[in-house]
């Protein structure tokens, strides 16, 4: 799973496949609610706030 800019979304995708080995699905975080789960307040790769969440 990766929070990510939208500027690291790529790379994510990238780094899901070649772990998984299939294609992963990607969410807008602005379009999620989760009760038991808050989105980490920055990209995992840099300091920006997260726009994608890649499961």
């Amino acid at each position: 799973m990766y929070c990510v800019c939208k500027e690291h979304l790529e790379l994510a995708l990238d780094l899901f496949v070649d772990e998984y080995e299939e294609a992963p699905d990607v969410y807008a975080l602005n379009e999620l609610k989760f009760t038991a789960w808050e989105p980490p307040a920055q990209c995992e790769r840099c300091g920006e706030a997260p726009e994608y969440l890649v499961i």
